[in-house]
């Protein structure tokens, strides 16, 4: 996870509200037919003007970025420990990649209904906050199974081959679980920052969220190293997991608490059927948009003449909500069918991007498959390849044990790649005017290729240590430089629309967010499909990241050639 700086912030180039006077219009991209007059035609005019929450102090935006801390922290230990408790539960090593499949999966296809469907949340306590905390309690849930699973079928399951299945079940269970609701969670915290922050204090929250969340991750990967199984918690809890779990368990919770209550929420008013006849043109702000998250909502004017309207439809500027606007409101006259959006919607929306954001989602997933293909499997290889060990020998072996050691160091290596992530950030900005954002592009991914075919052809300890820096630098170049382009790409559409004199165009950037972060679960989805079946064709985990090798460098190939420049 990286550390971004200010002028560095993924969501401070794209954020902009729009001015008094100016239309928010339906359409995202220059192929939709979607002109000032269609949008009059439609009847669906109004001033909309900016306003924006109360300022917060530092102190509450701390407290709101807090839950980045904890989420991190279960982040690193799920992926430094679920290859290894899966194959010491007895997972044959051509399916172990499985267990990632299934979560992105149920993610590509259901986070468009739980986006939206937050969007429309009317509890009391308000619109993201229920969704933040339900979402939470299943981490927790998984969480407990994954680390726990093997320890409580032991003592129920006394038949050998029966324990061994269900220990599996247990913890892929888990797994899912924990998978399923960490990825969907980040999406109702951005929107909480949005609808509760004024709009300078939106950059200063997703500073203190990337701080907190370089800073879990560390954390979280420091204490999966450690040696807790010889430790008096080792044997006060039973085993090292039981530790871990503690830990993370803790964490969770108490930083979760510290974010719901953290700052107020606003409540989503009652539908104005209910309530009465509203003006028309009239602006009720329930968040503002700021880089694909909030919600505006808006009353369109009735097209027959002056009268009550009743039809109020919150548009969503989710990272995967806004997906739902693609199609015009004067292309769809049933409004319905646009308040929740759709998985064949978001596929319309990708397929009618512009060429160089569709290039640009490509190199997103060549990047996000090395990234993963790697990170996931990097501690079963430094147990297996680094250390020698076996993680399907008895619990009490010699070859066991050196695969425990070899996990742990694993966990140090992926603490650093957590430091160098947050450091490099930094360094992107002394870079940037030298070789621009393309040129970034390229380095981290050809960074990250070097580095991983050198640790796979040479896989000393030291070695791989030192090069666990090439992670950290693929992942800030991730999680900045795409969403960077997306805001270039953006400025210098509505510069190229004010210098031909045509009315200004605003382009939602949650439709273009939203493509990037299906290619991260595109790119799990192949990683878990992919990576055994290659594992045991190769019969050594050694291919793990020298896959990874290839395709960053495939990567590189292809931001030289089809990604395109700008200053």
């Amino acid at each position: 996870m990286t550390l971004l700086s200010g002028d560095q912030s993924v969501s401070s180039q794209p954020c902009r509200i729009p001015e008094a006077g100016k239309h928010i219009t339906s359409s995202l991209y220059p192929q939709t037919d979607f002109t000032k007059e269609t949008f009059m035609e439609s009847g669906e005019s109004g001033v909309f003007g900016a306003v924006e929450p109360h300022r917060h102090s530092r102190g509450r935006l701390i407290l709101h970025a807090t839950v980045m801390f904890g989420r991190e922290f279960c982040y690193a230990v799920e992926a430094a420990f679920v290859t290894p408790v899966l194959l010491s539960v007895g997972l044959p090593q051509s399916l172990y990649s499985l267990v990632w499949l299934i979560s992105p999966i149920l993610g590509f296809l259901l986070q468009p209904v739980i986006g939206s469907a937050s969007d429309y949340c009317r509890s009391s306590w308000g619109r993201r906050r229920p969704y933040i905390l339900a979402l939470g309690v299943l981490m927790l849930v998984g969480l407990t199974l994954f680390l726990n699973g093997d320890a409580v079928v032991s003592e129920l399951v006394t038949d050998k081959s029966l324990k061994s299945t269900w220990a599996i079940v247990i913890v892929m269970l888990g797994v899912v679980l924990f998978d399923f609701a960490a990825d969907f969670i980040d999406g109702p915290i951005k929107a909480y920052l949005f609808d509760v922050c004024s709009h300078s204090d939106k950059e200063r929250g997703l500073h203190y969220h990337a701080l907190l969340t370089g800073l879990g991750g560390a954390f979280g990967y420091l204490v999966g190293a450690m040696d807790w199984g010889h430790s008096v918690l080792g044997e006060a809890l039973g085993s090292e997991y039981q530790v871990i779990f503690f830990f993370s368990a803790l964490t969770w919770g108490v930083f979760l608490t510290l974010h719901l209550f953290s700052i107020p929420e606003q409540p989503l008013d009652k539908d104005p059927s209910d309530s009465g006849p509203s003006k028309p043109s009239a602006l009720r702000l329930l968040g503002t948009q700021s880089n694909g998250y909030g919600a505006l909502v808006k009353e369109p004017v009735s097209p027959v003449g002056p009268g009550p309207v009743t039809d109020l439809r919150p548009r969503s500027f989710s990272a995967l909500g806004e997906a739902n606007s693609v199609t015009s409101s004067a292309k769809q006259p049933n409004k319905e069918a646009q308040k929740r959006m759709t998985f064949r919607s978001m596929m319309k929306a990708l397929m009618n991007m512009p060429r160089h954001y569709r290039y640009l989602c490509v190199s997103h997933l060549l990047g996000w498959t090395a990234f993963l293909c790697n990170m996931l499997f990097f501690t079963d290889f430094m147990g297996q390849i680094v250390y020698k060990g076996n993680p399907y020998a008895e619990h009490n072996s010699t070859a066991y044990s050196r695969y425990e050691r070899g996990v742990e160091v694993g966990c140090w290596g992926l603490c650093i790649n957590a430091i160098s992530s947050a450091l490099y950030s930094y360094v992107q900005r002394f870079l940037l005017p030298y070789i621009g954002l393309k040129g970034l592009y390229f380095v981290g991914y050809f960074t990250f290729g070097l580095g991983t075919s050198l640790i796979g052809l040479f896989p000393n300890m030291i070695a791989v240590l030192i090069l666990c820096s090439v992670f950290g630098v693929m992942s800030s170049t991730l999680y900045t430089i795409p969403f960077n382009l997306i805001a270039e790409y953006q400025l210098e559409e509505e510069e190229q629309l004010k210098l031909q004199g045509l009315p200004g165009l605003q382009r939602g950037s949650g439709v273009d967010c939203a493509a990037l972060t299906c290619m991260v679960q595109l790119a799990q989805i192949l990683v878990g499909a992919g990576l055994g079946a290659l594992v045991n064709l190769a019969g050594s985990v050694v291919v793990v990241p020298l896959s990874a090798s290839v395709v960053s460098l495939f990567g590189c190939i292809f931001i030289a050639v089809f990604i395109k420049y700008v200053d």
